[in-house]
């Protein structure tokens, strides 16, 4: 049996040895990517926090200057509103003749303030201004009917190019407006997807950290196993050796007993002995003698044989090789069917000694 294990022992011992050995620099190749994908996902991480940050500055800050643009807005068209409806207000009283009413109103100190402003500067002419400054004042006196028509003139003129200010004003405003929209639309889209990017990253980061302790617990199961594995095919290989020698010199020892075995069943089977034995028997004393002479030159041959079967003998087979020997030495042993039980004896030994080699 431990023959029979040496052969498939060490066969199953190489065979593992061999696909830790395949399998050693394959888990360490998968450590080393899986670590390089780990680092570059660490990056990636970093780079959509960054990113998704900036993105969001983007917006706090587009959001900032759009608040400040509307209420810059916001607070001209309440001016250019006041400014449009005083100077509606002036054409109406003055086409109606009633002047010296509005110069009361406060929508005549309006239009006063707009004539003496910078703004009021940059819609008319230093004559124009003057006159309509002149008029608002109520410096012209008895000189109002005659030109009432160019003040007239003067008031529509300015509520036009205030109008169309306002409307460009106006429109530049929506279009800021739908800028804005678009602008924020489009970050906050790209915040949900570094979002989304960052979410993954840190799941995979997650989920290499766990695989690469697993791969390098792997490795290190499987670089324990090999060392294990070829240490005791060195040791096994030894003992083989060994037991293999004591196999072979109990084989040989087996043999031998089988040869001194068989030799003494030759001397207790030898035809021609018994031949001679008969033929020296011409009467009954001499035949009592001779068959005794006969018996014990047959039996001393045959206890020689068993005497080297033991002297090369196995401890273990000695006591029964000594006991075919007292039974072959005993007084019966010669008398009539005594080598009978003797040759049984020893049959059942050589098929024991048989089943043992096998």
């Amino acid at each position: 049996k431990f023959m029979c294990y040496c052969k498939t022992g060490s066969g199953d011992l190489s065979a593992s040895i061999s696909s830790a050995e395949e399998k050693g620099p394959m888990v360490s190749a998968s450590i080393e990517a899986s670590e390089e994908k780990l680092a570059q996902s660490k990056a990636d991480l970093k780079s959509a926090q960054v990113d998704r940050s900036a993105a969001k500055d983007a917006m706090a800050e587009a959001t900032a200057i759009r608040e400040k643009e509307a209420a810059a807005f916001a607070a001209y068209k309440a001016d250019a509103d006041t400014n449009v409806a005083a100077m509606t207000k002036a054409v109406t009283a003055l086409e109606k003749g009633m002047a010296g009413s509005f110069l009361q109103s406060s929508s005549a100190q309006t239009l006063r303030r707009l004539a003496t402003s910078g703004g009021g500067q940059d819609l008319l002419d230093d004559a124009d201004r003057q006159d309509l400054v002149s008029f608002l004042s109520g410096s012209l006196g008895g000189e109002y009917a005659p030109q009432s028509g160019d003040i007239v003139g003067i008031l529509k003129q300015m509520g036009d190019t205030m109008a169309k200010d306002l409307a460009d004003a106006t429109a530049t405003e929506e279009a800021a407006v739908k800028s804005h929209e678009g602008l924020i639309a489009a970050k906050t889209k790209e915040v949900a997807a570094l979002t989304d990017t960052v979410e993954a990253k840190t799941g995979q980061i997650g989920e290499l950290g766990v695989a690469i302790v697993q791969q390098k617990a792997d490795l290190s199961d499987t670089q324990g196993a090999l060392a294990a594995d070829k240490e005791f095919l060195k040791e096994l290989k030894t003992s083989c050796k060994t037991k293999t020698a004591e196999w072979e010199e109990r084989k040989k020892t087996r043999a031998e007993e089988l040869v001194a075995l068989a030799d003494t069943i030759k001397v207790l089977n030898d035809d021609d002995a018994l031949d001679l034995f008969k033929k020296t028997l011409p009467s009954a004393s001499a035949s009592l003698v001779q068959v005794s002479v006969s018996a014990s030159a047959m039996r001393s041959r045959a206890l020689g044989a068993l005497q080297g079967a033991q002297r090369a003998a196995l401890s273990q087979d000695r006591a029964s090789l000594r006991l075919l020997m007292l039974t072959l030495a005993g007084k019966k042993a010669v008398s009539q069917g005594g080598f009978d039980k003797v040759i049984k004896m020893v049959d059942e030994m050589v098929e024991l000694l048989k089943k043992e080699q096998l």
